[in-house]
């Protein structure tokens, strides 16, 4: 995508100004976070994702329920998050909300993703209080999991892709793109972890699993 198309879907008043100009934030505080429909944040993450760009906007609202953010500054784009049900179908059926992508500029100031994830739960927690734990996948190939540990979430798994692909006999799928090591993080929204707190609190080791490709579809990867 070219820089014009790109600052062109940055910003949401495109007919009033040309591009992303004016200033830029320098605090993650000025950040207005707020929702935003599907097919802007996809195009937002096309941009900016460095790992997985492509989401098809159908997966993410057939996998009910759902939500997407943007984070703004003078009315332009600097951060972009998808969540939907989970996509693995044995954690389906949990009141859970998994964080499918979170993309940010790379103008973004420092913090951004932090402060997002803080804004977006307690959006969640008002607008759907019908969700009790929200979920992400860091990717320890490129991330550390410092945004998490930082807005107060918890590793729960640890997990190993499998390399296949899927359907026996059927139509080939492509591989997966990150075959490295996944951490499943969790904030639990009733106040306690999901998993048991008192084995991270003594130092022990995440659960390892295993990790089907269903799984790995739903592992974002964090700036």
């Amino acid at each position: 995508m070219n820089k014009l198309r790109a600052d062109d879907v940055r910003d949401s008043m495109p007919l009033f100004r040309s591009g992303c100009g004016g200033s830029i934030p320098t605090s993650a505080l000025q950040l207005t976070i707020a929702k935003c429909n599907v097919h802007r944040a996809i195009e937002l993450n096309k941009i900016w994702h460095s790992r997985l760009p492509n989401v098809d906007w159908s997966n993410v609202v057939r996998a009910s329920p759902s939500v997407c953010f943007v984070a703004e500054y003078n009315e332009v784009a600097y951060a972009t998050a998808i969540w939907s049900a989970p996509c693995a179908r044995l954690l389906n059926g949990r009141n859970w909300l998994e964080l499918r992508r979170l993309a940010i500029a790379n103008d973004a100031p420092k913090n951004t993703a932090t402060r997002m994830l803080k804004v977006m739960r307690l959006m969640i927690v008002r607008e759907l209080p019908q969700i009790v734990n929200l979920i992400s996948y860091q990717d320890t190939e490129v991330h550390t999991g410092t945004i998490y540990k930082a807005a107060g979430w918890l590793p729960t798994h640890k997990t190993k892709v499998e390399d296949i692909r899927w359907g026996k006999g059927g139509r080939a799928r492509n591989a997966i793109v990150a075959t490295g090591e996944k951490i499943r993080w969790e904030y639990n929204l009733n106040g306690k972890n999901a998993s048991d707190v008192q084995s991270h609190s003594n130092g022990q080791s995440t659960e390892n699993t295993s990790f089907t490709q269903m799984e790995m579809l739903s592992a974002n990867q964090t700036p």
